[in-house]
């Protein structure tokens, strides 16, 4: 391939669930997409977890309940279905101090017939609903507070610090776990694709995209190569904070984010504006 960038704009994708939707989405804009699904979602085997957290929220000992992902709280609700009346949870849940990190848990909530105390604002990072919970909870007694994190697919240590820091028993309760798809040779191929620089940019949703890449990235044996294209030639293209974060702990750069962290606003902000950013980051002039 050569510096310019005369052709439609090469995309490596590796969302998993809305695989479909993200590619018929860069199609809409002019990219042509290489999807390389990299995650599968699969409920924990072993939900001792959840069952620890259900004693505790159906004896009214849990004050506030943070949930992190939609998919979460609906598995985590289903987990507990299987051993309480769903009746039972609900209403369990309907008494305690309810905190989402965006709109997502809050749909999931709306389907059971609740609503969340507080919602953090975008973009919806930890840090964010950290603030959201010290400003709107500000009545409550921390110390002591008993206050459980449904977590998703990255731990979120920072939150949980922050929360015991403040005074609160903190405890966690993870319902599923993110492993590789059954299949990975797309993503080897996707892979193959971004170390050969045979791709314009790649794009990230998740945290767990990173780890998954890199991790197969070494089982290739391609794991500098990776790095070296998408820090010289390939632009490295982030959903939202949440996913620059984990993007910066494996020294990933950051060419690219979108104004809000939405699937569309990310695939549109790659089509105006990759071209212009693809020619400064490789030395060249822009071409159309």
């Amino acid at each position: 391939m050569g510096t310019d960038v005369t052709h439609a704009i090469r995309v490596v994708s590796l969302e998993s669930r809305q695989a479909s939707a993200m590619v018929s989405l860069l199609k809409r804009h002019g990219c042509e997409p290489i999807s390389a699904p990299s995650m599968r979602e699969i409920p924990l085997e072993d939900q001792k977890e959840a069952f620890a957290f259900g004693e505790k929220l159906l004896a009214g000992e849990v004050d506030v309940m943070v949930l992190l992902t939609g998919v979460g709280t609906r598995l985590l609700v289903e987990a507990l279905s299987t051993r309480w009346p769903q009746a039972d949870v609900v209403a369990a849940l309907g008494r305690t101090t309810l905190c989402c990190r965006g709109p997502k848990p809050v749909a999931a909530l709306k389907l059971l017939g609740l609503r969340p105390t507080l919602v953090a604002p975008e973009p919806n990072t930890w840090q964010e609903l950290l603030d959201a919970i010290s400003a709107d909870l500000s009545h409550l007694k921390w110390s002591g507070l008993r206050l459980w994190v449904q977590e998703y697919g990255r731990p979120t240590p920072q939150l949980i610090e922050a929360l015991e820091a403040r005074g609160a028993n903190v405890g966690t309760v993870s319902i599923y776990a993110w492993a590789m798809p059954l299949d990975t040779a797309p993503l080897a191929a996707g892979i193959r694709t971004l170390a050969e620089r045979n791709a314009d940019a790649v794009l990230f949703t998740s945290g767990k995209q990173v780890d998954h890449l890199m991790q197969l990235a070494r089982e290739l044996g391609c794991a500098d190569a990776l790095l070296s294209a998408l820090r010289e030639h390939v632009l490295c293209v982030s959903i939202g904070p949440v996913t620059t974060e984990a993007l910066r702990e494996h020294g990933f750069p950051i060419d690219l984010e979108p104004p809000h962290p939405k699937m569309g606003q990310m695939v549109m902000s790659v089509a105006q504006d990759a071209r212009r950013l693809l020619a400064a980051k490789r030395g060249t002039t822009t071409t159309t």
